[in-house]
C-alpha cells in the first residue's frame, strides 16, 4: 500500500497564525500535525508516502524534506488550486498506480492511530473503507448514512439536513477504482470535485465500501478550539520526562515533560504540559494542558491550557492568559494601565502590550 497526504489547503480558519505558517506544521504537544500523520502512517508499515502540497508548499517541503527522519520515501505533488479532496486523489494517479492506499488530511489527529485500520483494509476484498465518528454538529462534515444492515446507504457533504450524525473523519482507503469514480463525477456547487460524490458513486455501482466507525477521539485542527483540544488529548497520552534543570525552589508534577536546555527558577508546573527545548521559565506558574515551544521566555506570568510557539516571550503579566494560541516570535508584555482578562489567538512575530499595573 501507499499513503497519501493532502496538505495544500490555506488554514483559513486559523488566521492569523496561518497567514505565516502552514496549517499542518501547527504543533500539538511541541510536534507538527503533519509530522504525526507521516508517524501514523509509518507505524501501519507504509513507506512510500505522497503529499500533495498547495500555496505553502515550499514551506511544507523544507519541514518534511525526503522523509528520511522517519524511514519514508515522500513525494511531492502539486495541486495548484484547492478543487476538493478527489481532485487531489485524481492528480495522484501517477505516484499511486495501481496500488491500494489510504488517503489522511494532513490536519486531523486520531487515537491509536490507523494501524488496525490498514491491517484490515490490506487483509479484505474491500474495494473502499472509509473511517466514520459520530459527531454534535453533522451539518459541517461529510455526513454518511447506514442502512440496516450496517453498510453504507448514502454520502451527503456538509447537509443542512443531516441523515445522522456519522461524519467521515479525515481518513480514507481505495484501490484503483477510485479514479474511475473522480472521473465520472462533477464538481460541487462549491466548485470542487467533492470525495463523497466519489464515494457515493462506488456504492451506487456495487462495489465494497466498507464502513468503520470510530470509538475513540479524533479531531479536525481547523480552529483555534479544535487545536487547543486536540493539545490537551496529545498531552495526556504523552510519557513524561525531565532532560533539563529545574531548580529546588520550583513545583513540577509527575505529567510535565521537560526537554533539553530547559531552565525552570522558582516556578510551577502542573501536567499535562511540555515545555520545549532551551526554553526559560522564571517565577511562573505553567498550567495544565498548556505546550511551550522552544527557545521561549516565560517570566512573571501565568498561562494554561494554550500553545506557545518557538522564540516567543510572555513577560511580567498581571493575568492568567487562558485557552489562547501564540505564535513565533511573539513579544507579550505588560503595559501601564491595569488588565481584565486576556485570550489570544497570535500571529507569528507580534508584539502585544497588555494593560495592567499588577
Amino acid at each position: 500500500m501507499k499513503g497519501l497526504i493532502l496538505s495544500g489547503g490555506k488554514g483559513t480558519r486559523l488566521y492569523p497564525l496561518t497567514f505565516t505558517s502552514a496549517k499542518q506544521l501547527i504543533p500539538l504537544s511541541n510536534k507538527p500535525v503533519l509530522f504525526r500523520v507521516i508517524e501514523a502512517i509509518r507505524d501501519a508499515g507504509i513507506e512510500d508516502i505522497g503529499i500533495v502540497i498547495g500555496d505553502t508548499g515550499a514551506e511544507i517541503k523544507k519541514a518534511v524534506g525526503s522523509g528520511g527522519r522517519w524511514g519514508v520515501k515522500i513525494t511531492y505533488i502539486s495541486q495548484d488550486a484547492p478543487l476538493g479532496l478527489a481532485h487531489a486523489v485524481k492528480i495522484s494517479k501517477d505516484f499511486l498506480g495501481d496500488d491500494r492506499f489510504v488517503m489522511f488530511l494532513g490536519d486531523n489527529v486520531i487515537q491509536g492511530g490507523i494501524s488496525g485500520l490498514i491491517a484490515e483494509f490490506a487483509g479484505s476484498a474491500f474495494n473502499s473503507q472509509i473511517v466514520l465518528t459520530r459527531v454534535k454538529e453533522p451539518q459541517h462534515y461529510g455526513v454518511a448514512e447506514l442502512g440496516p444492515d450496517g453498510r453504507i446507504v448514502r454520502l451527503v457533504e456538509k447537509p443542512k439536513d443531516p441523515p445522522g450524525n456519522l461524519a467521515l473523519v479525515g481518513i480514507y482507503m481505495f484501490d484503483s477504482n477510485i479514479f474511475e469514480a473522480v472521473d465520472s463525477i462533477a464538481p460541487s456547487w462549491r466548485g470542487e470535485l467533492e470525495i463523497t460524490d466519489a464515494i457515493q458513486w462506488l456504492v451506487e455501482k456495487n462495489y465494497d465500501v466498507h464502513p468503520y466507525v470510530h470509538r475513540g477521539w479524533w479531531i479536525d485542527t481547523g480552529k483555534p478550539h479544535d487545536m487547543l483540544e486536540a493539545n490537551s488529548y496529545v498531552l495526556e497520552e504523552m510519557t513524561p520526562h525531565i532532560d533539563g534543570y529545574v531548580d529546588r525552589t520550583s513545583e513540577v508534577d509527575a505529567r510535565v515533560t521537560i526537554e533539553k536546555g530547559v531552565e525552570v527558577f522558582n516556578s510551577v508546573i502542573r501536567g499535562p504540559a511540555i515545555i520545549g527545548r532551551d526554553t526559560r521559565i522564571v517565577n511562573a506558574y505553567i498550567g495544565p494542558f498548556t505546550s511551550i515551544n522552544h527557545d521561549c521566555l516565560v517570566e512573571n506570568a501565568e498561562i494554561s491550557r494554550s500553545i506557545v510557539l518557538e522564540n516567543s516571550q510572555i513577560r511580567n503579566v498581571g493575568r492568567r492568559i487562558e485557552d489562547s494560541l501564540i505564535g513565533r516570535n511573539v513579544v507579550i508584555h505588560r503595559s501601564p494601565i491595569r488588565p481584565k482578562s486576556f485570550k489570544f489567538t497570535l500571529g507569528d512575530n507580534s508584539v502585544v502590550g497588555l494593560l495592567g499595573s499588577d
